[in-house]
């Protein structure tokens, strides 16, 4: 006796069969994809959170609302100690360059510094606003050589600098960031620039001195951070 021949419901049923063995081998492969997937980005997450800890453990950062971790070491030192050791010498075009160490740590206690304005070394945690802000009473030089860590120019004045040249000195700082401008009665002539490691006097403010100054000095490759920021600090 032979078999039933196939009908074609028969075909319509093997088909339809094979489609769902097809569907349930196709929903296998994406759980499994669908689990590996999910156990790279676990990895992933779990890889870039200790990567995440040790940067903020062991890194640090340097701005004016947490304690100024920067770079350099943070820490004490003993009141009156710039940490600074060294002297200037004075090149052909008049600027004074601080040859020896500028410290660079920072301190909450008052600073005396080998040099007048001071040039670099041991500063406050907040530095002084410097995006083309004029102070019109001295400032603290502690925030001030924060300021100058991060690549600007302080002008500074006595009260036998001009008025002309004050007020023309004020106006070009006003339209220059990375700049400050406050009067210092204790240095050793009317009108003087610093820049971190660097310093100059001029005779006023329409000496060609002032323009090179400033185009070699803001931000220039003396600066111990780079576009660090110059507002979010002290304003006095």
């Amino acid at each position: 006796m032979g078999s039933a021949p196939t009908t074609g419901a028969d075909h319509r049923k093997a088909h339809i069969e094979e489609m769902r063995r097809a569907e349930r081998s196709r929903q296998r492969r994406n759980r499994i994809l669908a689990v590996v997937a999910s156990a790279v980005v676990v990895a992933g997450l779990a890889v870039g959170g200790v990567a995440l800890v040790h940067a903020q453990s062991g890194g640090t950062k340097d701005t004016a609302s947490d304690g100024k971790g920067s770079a350099h070491s943070g820490g004490s030192a003993a009141p009156g100690n710039s940490g600074d050791s060294g002297h200037f010498v004075t090149g052909k075009d008049g600027v004074r360059t601080w040859q020896g160490t500028l410290a660079r740590t920072h301190v909450t206690t008052p600073v005396t510094y080998p040099m007048q304005p001071p040039v670099g070394g041991n500063h406050n945690p907040v530095w002084l606003n410097c995006n083309g802000d004029v102070y019109t009473q001295p400032v603290k030089n502690e925030n001030a050589v924060h300021a100058l860590e991060h690549g600007a120019v302080w002008v500074t004045y006595t009260g036998k600098a001009a008025t002309s040249d004050v007020a023309a000195l004020a106006a070009k700082v006003r339209k220059t960031p990375y700049t400050l401008m406050s009067p210092f009665p204790g240095q050793a002539a009317p009108l003087m620039l610093s820049a971190w490691g660097h310093q100059l006097t001029v005779r006023s403010a329409a000496d060609p001195a002032v323009d090179r100054f400033f185009a070699t000095y803001v931000q220039g490759a003396q600066t111990p951070e780079p576009g660090a920021s110059c507002t979010g600090g002290m304003m006095r």
